[in-house]
Formats: structure tokens, C-alpha cells, sequence
């Protein structure tokens, strides 16, 4: 178990820093390019509730893919830092004051609902072609994934990426959730329906 999560930490220190050497208009192009890929691909019901994430350090900027969801009829929600272990995820609406939400990010305030995403657009470290990922080591989205299902919610998980933080193999533990799909700049690779 320690090797695995010493072999995750290094994985992630790797793929971070090759994400971090993107330059920024290259990342913002890639950002546009998966908003153009992946906008109109995704299966949405109307009134669909969709979690995305503003960017923070060289993350892609799923902004302008939320922008297309959110015009095909979905409602969007942001994730909230509320303490070490947990995270919601709060209603994002138009003109909604933003506040300093952790992790060095901005979102609704206490005043916005929380919602129970039926889509998550999840950020992640590192991923692999069997649809595992390593995220940034809090467990936030693991625990947060694990709560929805407890009470019967199975939100679709499309993970966020760069080509360059493809692994060969993520080193798997129990309480790890794979991904339906990631979407890079290259297109959206779907691992189970």
C-alpha cells in the first residue's frame, strides 16, 4: 500500500510538472479545442446537473465546455472546499458573487445550493488507457464520488487532462473510481458505457 501511494506521488510530481511546461496560449488553445471536441458529444438531458472546475495552476479551462453544456440545457455546479475531507458542490448561476472556495479556486458562496452532480468533470494528475487516474492526493473527489453513490446517485466521470499526463499503467487501490472517459486536447477516449 505505501509503495503504491509513493509510486502515485511520483507519477504525479512527473505529469504535473510535463503539464506545467505547456505553455500558457498552448494550454489555452488545447482548453477551446476540448470545449470544441467534447461540447456537443456528451449525452445531456435537460436540467442535467454537470459539475466542472475553474482552473487553478496549468489545469485545462473547462469554462468554455461548461459554457456549451450549460447552453444545451445542463445546470451547472462548481466543487467546494468545505474542510480537509470534504467537498460539494454548489449551484453556479449567472451573477452569483464568487468567493475563495480552497485550493486556491473560486465559487458559489454558502448562499448557492448544493446540488448532486449527474456529470463530473474531474481534474486529475495522471491517468492510464483502463480509465484510473491519480488526482492531487487530498482523496476529495474520491470521497466526494463515494458519497453520491452512498445515497444512489452514479454520476458519469469525465476526467480532464493533457495528452502529456498519460501514464502507462496507474497503480490502482481499492478506494480509487475509475473514469468513464478523458478528454484531452486530442479528443474524448471513453472506457466503459
Amino acid at each position: 500500500m505505501v509503495e503504491k501511494r509513493e509510486l502515485k506521488a511520483e507519477i504525479r510530481k512527473a505529469r504535473l510538472a510535463a503539464r506545467d511546461a505547456i505553455p500558457a496560449e498552448t494550454r489555452l488553445e488545447h482548453s477551446l479545442a476540448m470545449a470544441e471536441l467534447a461540447g456537443d458529444v456528451l449525452s445531456l438531458e435537460p436540467g442535467l446537473v454537470a459539475s466542472g472546475f475553474f482552473p487553478i495552476r496549468s489545469e485545462a479551462d473547462v469554462r468554455p465546455l461548461m459554457a456549451r453544456l450549460k447552453a444545451r440545457g445542463a445546470r451547472l455546479c462548481l466543487p467546494v472546499v468545505l474542510d480537509k475531507e470534504t467537498i460539494v458542490f454548489r449551484e453556479l448561476v449567472a451573477g452569483a458573487e464568487l468567493i475563495d472556495t480552497g485550493f486556491g479556486t473560486r465559487g458559489p458562496g454558502p448562499e448557492a445550493a448544493v446540488l448532486d452532480p449527474d456529470l463530473l468533470l474531474v481534474p486529475l494528475s495522471a491517468f492510464d488507457a483502463a480509465g484510473n487516474r491519480i488526482g492531487y492526493g487530498a482523496g476529495h473527489y474520491d470521497r466526494a464520488i463515494a458519497r453520491l453513490r452512498e445515497k444512489g446517485r452514479h454520476p458519469r466521470l469525465i476526467g480532464i487532462a493533457f495528452d502529456c499526463q498519460e501514464v502507462a499503467e496507474v497503480p490502482y487501490e481499492a478506494h480509487d473510481v475509475r473514469l468513464e472517459a478523458v478528454l484531452t486536447e486530442s479528443g474524448l477516449r471513453r472506457f466503459m458505457e
